[in-house]
Parts: C-alpha cells; structure tokens; sequence
C-alpha cells in the first residue's frame, strides 16, 4: 500500500533546531503545544469521568470536587498524549491524518514536548494528590504510564491487538472519577470500567478502518491492516454485544432505575444494529467510504455519551426498577 501523504518519509525520528517557533506569534505557538495535548481525545475521556462521580455520590457531588477532577484528568491526559506525540513523531511523519502535528512540521522540538509532557504529568499526580485524594492520584498515574509504556512503547508496533490492550489507559478516567468521590472503588465502577473496555475495539476499528493505508503505511499492524474487512467486522460485532450487555450488568449491581435502563438498551440496541450493518457491507464486498466505517466510529462516541450521560441523571432522577 502507498502513502496518503506526496511527501517522502523519514527513516528515523523527526528532529527539529529549539528556535523553530522563535519567529512565530504567541498564540501560534500555545496553539501548537494545545494541539499536542490532543484536546477532542481529552473530552470524550472527561465524559466518562464526570458522570461516575454523580453515581458515587448517588446525587450531585461537591462543585469544586468536580472542577477539582476534571483539572487533573485534562492534565493526565493532555501529559499522557503529548508523551505519545513525542514517542510517535516518526509514525505521524508516514501518516497523512496526522503529517500536519507541531512534532512533524518542526514548530515544536522534541525536546520541548518531552518537557512539557513531563511537566503535566507531574502537575497532574500533584493536583489529584493534593487537592482531591492519592488514590486518584496514583490512578492517574498508572493511566499515564499504561497509555505511554504499556501501548505506545510495547504494544502499539507490534501485535494488532494493540488497541485492545491499550485501551486499558483510556478505561482509567472511571476509575479517576469513582475514587475522587469515595476514596476507594467498587464493583459498579470495575463494570464501568469494563464498558469502556469493551467498547475502544468496535470505537477505534472502524477509524482504523477508514484510515488503513496511513497504518500501512506507517508499519503499525491495527487490525484492519493485517486482516480481512470480514473478519475485522465479526469482531466488532462481537466486542459490540459483550460492551452493551456489560453495560446492562450495571443495573443490579448499582443498582440503577429506568432512567439509566431505558437508555442502555435503546442506546445499546442502536450501536450492536450498527456494527451489524457494518458487518453486512463488509460481506457484501463494499469497500472505501461505502463501508460506512466512519458511520459506526461516530455513533460509538454518541453511545458512550449517552450511556454515562444516563449514568449521571439515573441517580439524580432515580426511578426504581421492580426487581
């Protein structure tokens, strides 16, 4: 497969002179090291984030414990993919989605991101520590390193499971959020957990789907590189039935009303008939734009959305089911 990109790859990593945005305005240069932080990533984790603490608390937690939560995931997470930026520099180069990052055209140096990804981290252990609990803290932690080491260093270039592995990191903002409110975690935050697990493949293939010869390209195996288009929606299919019925485990466990009901299985049923069809054009022999991959990669972030928007309302508006 060729690449997306006219411009010949690197063979190595990118490098780039420190001055290289000495002669650029301010607000270009803020606008870069923003763009490293990933910031439409940050919000779908801060989605999953908020809503558990208003099941933790089973109403409406304190206002500046929340402010307070969501400062330290933005940071988090902003450390965890400006260090992935740093790490990736060479595949974004080989990629045409991503060949236009600060890292890739020289407006930030490597040295620079590396620094600032540090410098977040460590503001963002010391936030949750200090300011909510160390619980969160250490959580926060390990969500950096598992998404840094664990998937970008170790698995992201060698296995076409990486996603599903990897995903672990993204799971941790449930966690983050339960502990902010109670200082420990139980089994409703671990299905939670277990939701987000579950629903990054079905997420993430279709993307990977869209954009396979970039993947290729770049020599990262995702699943749709190294696999039939078939086989690829069998799997999100199955990965799509196991997220919605996790989802629905929630229920007794929690245990959660007809608010929350209601739109798991509405929501659920929508996102298990998209993977479905999806599926149904792969076997059809449809390829390119006409497999509709991003279709499915758009309505999963409206799932997740609506599903842990049902998580916050349920206890605000619980309406007790008759089990």
């Amino acid at each position: 497969m060729t690449s997306l990109d006219p411009r010949p790859a690197p063979d190595g990593p990118v490098d780039v002179s420190e001055g290289s945005s000495r002669d650029r305005g301010w607000r270009d240069v803020v606008r870069d090291y923003v763009s490293l932080t990933k910031p439409r990533i940050i919000e779908l984790l801060l989605v999953t984030t908020f809503p558990v603490m208003f099941l933790a608390e089973r109403g409406i937690p304190p206002i500046w414990l929340i402010v307070a939560t969501l400062v330290g995931g933005t940071l988090a997470a902003a450390s965890a993919n400006v260090l992935n930026c740093y790490l990736d520099r060479d595949i974004d180069a080989r990629m045409h989605r991503t060949s236009n990052r600060p890292l890739v055209t020289g407006t930030v140096s490597p040295r620079a991101a590396l620094v600032f990804g540090g410098v977040l981290g460590v503001a963002a252990v010391l936030w949750l520590g200090l300011v909510v609990n160390w619980l969160s803290a250490w959580l926060a932690l390990g969500a950096i390193a598992l998404y840094v080491v664990f998937y970008t260093m170790v698995l992201k270039r060698r296995t076409s499971q990486n996603i599903v592995w990897g995903g672990v990191a993204g799971c941790m903002p449930v966690l983050i959020g339960w502990s902010a409110v109670a200082d420990s975690l139980s089994w409703s935050a671990l299905i939670l957990f277990l939701v987000v697990f579950f629903w990054t493949p079905p997420h993430y293939w279709p993307l990977s789907m869209r954009f396979r010869d970039d993947y290729a390209n770049a020599g990262v195996p995702m699943l749709p590189v190294v696999a039939q288009d078939v086989a690829v929606g069998r799997q999100i299919v199955v990965y799509s039935w196991v997220t919605v019925l996790v989802s629905l485990a929630l229920i007794p466990v929690a245990p959660m009303g007809w608010v929350y009901t209601v739109v798991a299985v509405v929501s659920g049923a929508l996102f298990v008939v998209e993977s479905h069809r999806l599926l149904g054009r792969a076997r059809r022999g449809v390829t390119g734009n006409a497999l509709g991959a991003m279709r499915l990669f758009h309505y999963s972030i409206s799932y997740l959305t609506l599903l842990f928007l049902g998580v916050a309302v349920d206890p605000l508006l619980h309406l007790p089911l008759p089990l």
